[in-house]
């Protein structure tokens, strides 16, 4: 609302002069018109309350689950790719010599469709870690706010807003980790039986695997690998949500340095209030993906590993490695390399997804609003626009009144003639 006051405040002037010139009852409309749009101006700050918590929990839910739901399908075929490339056996030699590889091998085995094998339970997945990261870092900043570090009238500082992301990030780790443990096991295709021309067996899918984890581990089978997701997550996100707002308060920072040259302060504080370009917003969710892979891409190589291993052991009564064991035999197998094998692909796709996940969701959530950490227009700018908005209205709503009533008086002497 406030924005689409802005052409008329440069109007009403004029409408004021001139409509107060041609109608002896316009201009005795206009200062009533005046003090009305005043005490309407007022009572639409008092009508401006926050939504209510159970609103914004309910629209964290919802949206973070349509951008999560559009992420994951950019993104899949290079998750597939990347799954592959870091669980490849420790034990036997390397499958896949690369990205291009294993999409290649990928390809001709099982078509380009094959990519999005198991595509179903991480779309469920996309949704809840999205709509969970969101939801989560909400009320992390609910708890910087509650804990007196920042007064509710002011904006987050970036370094409490990395905390918020490590924070979101912690709590959704053991909502993921389940999510993975499947996603995973689809994902690296069973090796074929022994001898010449033996059929790969059929795809896997979630429920059986779902039903064949509890049958051989248990509930907290499904929680296989929560260290490495904790590690992932927390950092992970610190980084996603940091580098998004740190970018953008950049980017923002940099726009207002090159129009405060040409504009008034006024009008430079109007177009501040208004979302960066579509293309800044992209560059800052690509920089928040890219970011969160890359800076702690192994833990979640050895999460991978962890989450392939065969269903019930190897056969052999040994215990599944714990994260540590995991991480050694990965060093003694290929030292830091192993721990960065499909890392690549894996921040390249991170880019277009993250910036489609926050586009979607900054649209959905808060249309025409700023990021968080950016300027807020002040209440006398505000103020300022709702007034001018209700004055224009007010003096167009009278004009029009006005002119119906000069019609209707003539009309009735012509009748009366």
């Amino acid at each position: 609302m406030e924005s689409v006051s802005q052409p008329g405040s440069r109007r009403h002037p004029q409408i004021v002069a001139t409509t107060a010139a041609a109608s002896p009852v316009v201009a005795a409309t206009i200062p009533a018109a005046t003090a009305t749009a005043a005490a309407a101006a007022a009572t639409m700050e008092l009508v401006k309350k926050p939504r209510t918590a159970v609103m914004e929990s309910l629209e964290d839910i919802a949206y973070g689950s349509i951008a999560g739901v559009v992420g994951k399908y950019i993104e899949y075929p290079f998750d597939t790719v990347k799954v592959r490339l870091q669980s490849q056996p420790d034990h036997l030699p390397l499958r896949y010599k690369g990205p291009l590889d294993c999409f290649r091998q990928s390809i001709r085995a099982d078509g380009f469709l094959g990519l999005y094998r198991g595509i179903s339970a991480p779309l469920v997945g996309a949704a809840l870690e999205t709509s969970s990261l969101f939801f989560f870092e909400r009320i992390g900043r609910e708890a910087v706010y509650s804990s007196g570090h920042t007064p509710r009238d002011q904006a987050l500082s970036l370094p409490a807003l990395w905390f918020t992301g490590a924070f979101s990030g912690a709590f959704t780790s053991f909502i993921l980790t389940p999510i993975e443990l499947v996603k995973c096991k689809i994902q690296v295709p069973e090796t074929p039986a022994a001898g010449k021309g033996a059929a790969a067996p059929p795809p896997l899918r979630p429920i059986p695997v779902i039903k064949d984890i509890f049958r051989h581990e248990g509930l907290m089978g499904f929680w296989h690998g929560q260290m490495g997701t904790l590690i992932r997550e927390a950092g992970g996100c610190a980084a996603w949500f940091g580098f998004k707002e740190t970018t953008t308060k950049l980017l923002r920072d940099w726009n207002e340095t090159r129009w405060a040259a040409t504009m008034k302060p006024a009008e430079l504080e109007i177009v501040l209030a208004e979302p960066l370009p579509l293309w800044q917003q992209a560059v800052a969710g690509a920089s928040a993906g890219m970011s969160y892979n890359f800076l702690f891409f192994p833990a979640d190589t050895v999460k991978s590993r962890m989450q392939t291993s065969p269903i019930g052991g190897d056969g052999t009564g040994a215990a599944k490695r714990s994260f540590g064991a995991e991480t050694a035999a990965l060093w003694r197998q290929a030292g830091i390399k192993g721990f960065y094998r499909g890392c690549g692909v894996t921040v390249l796709r991170s880019a277009p997804s993250s910036a489609f996940i926050f586009m979607v969701f900054d649209g959905l959530k808060n249309p025409g609003s700023r990021s968080a950490t950016t300027r807020r227009p002040t209440a006398t700018v505000r103020a300022a626009l709702s007034a001018t908005f209700v004055v224009n209205s007010v003096i167009v709503d009278d004009v029009v009144s006005a002119i119906i009533t000069v019609i209707k008086k003539k009309r009735r002497r012509t009748y009366s003639r």
